[in-house]
């Protein structure tokens, strides 16, 4: 029996976040919102394998003829692999729509997708669960980055996942929803929406579960990959203030929507005793750790972030 049995979850009276409501609704909206539900109806009547293959080989064809977004792949591929070809990189790409497409086909299955992963390390995990010790895991948009949350629901983790909020407010709550089910229902979103339900979590004794691989525009500058690119501090600010560690995730797609997600050793910096040299050490580090993850597989990252100041990718 798992954790995610109704019966037996422990976040039942946790109320799902609601969605955002600083963004009008438009008609688009109704549309985009509509879309989205007729795509998930058709791969929910397909099994998860075949959903994901199709998605994934339709948005290898399709996803490329997004110039703008594409292009940005290429330049960023480009500034990190200075010698990889154009006809590498468009591989590389290739894998990328495709491994998107495939979570798009997973992610109508989201409750499934923790009996399809395998987790490498476990015995660390199993031991922070049944001492109620707090942790903060830190990932980025690998493979199926839903199912890292999933299965640590799945395997009695008590946490709150930290998430972007969706730009279509019907989208949003749809999302929600669907995460609800499968993982923990105490989500909070990015941004000062978010900060109240953070000090909840905290004060529930929660782990927290976040992906620090995106820009944002108000961070700190480190490394990622051997170039400075603007980095949210939160994880490390939140590792140092509460005496948490910071538990890296690895997940990697197989065929078949399978996946392994290992476990890694907690990260470790040495404190020099200055607060802000402190935040900026120990995010360089996470951020050094998702470099790893990225060059292992780099066709399973999402290279469409604008992750990297624009005069570096042009």
């Amino acid at each position: 029996m798992t954790a995610t049995a109704e019966s037996a979850r422990w976040d039942a009276e946790i109320p799902l976040p609601k969605p955002r409501e600083d963004r009008p609704l438009t008609f688009m909206h109704k549309v985009e919102a509509a879309v989205m539900q007729a795509i998930m109806g058709a791969c929910r009547r397909q099994p998860i394998d075949k959903a994901a293959a199709r998605m994934g080989a339709l948005l290898k064809v399709i996803g490329p003829m997004m110039r703008p977004v594409h292009k940005r792949g290429h330049a960023n591929l480009k500034l990190i692999y200075p010698d990889m070809t154009a006809a590498e990189r468009s591989a590389i790409l290739r894998g990328v729509w495709e491994n998107l497409g495939s979570t798009v086909g997973e992610f109508a299955h989201l409750e499934t997708l923790a009996d399809r992963t395998e987790v490498v390390n476990e015995e660390a995990l199993s031991q922070l669960i049944d001492s109620g010790e707090r942790a903060i895991f830190v990932s980025g948009h690998f493979a199926n980055w839903e199912a890292m949350a999933a299965t640590l629901f799945d395997r009695g983790l008590k946490y709150a996942v930290v998430y972007r909020a969706a730009n279509n407010p019907i989208v949003d709550e749809q999302i929600i929803r669907l995460r609800g089910a499968a993982m923990s229902r105490r989500q909070v979103p990015k941004g000062p929406r978010g900060a109240r339900e953070l000090v909840q979590a905290m004060k529930e004794n929660l782990s927290l579960c976040m992906l620090t691989d995106q820009k944002l525009n108000d961070g700190i500058s480190v490394p990622l990959l051997g170039h400075p690119c603007m980095t949210a501090p939160a994880v490390a600010r939140l590792a140092l203030k509460e005496n948490l560690p910071v538990i890296p995730l690895q997940i990697v797609r197989h065929t078949g929507s399978r996946f392994t997600m290992t476990v890694h050793d907690p990260i470790t910096v040495e404190r020099e005793g200055e607060l802000t040299k402190d935040i900026e050490a120990l995010t360089a580090a996470v951020n050094d750790k998702l470099g790893e993850f990225i060059r292992h597989r780099p066709d399973q990252w999402l290279w469409f972030h604008r992750r990297w100041p624009r005069k570096l990718t042009g």
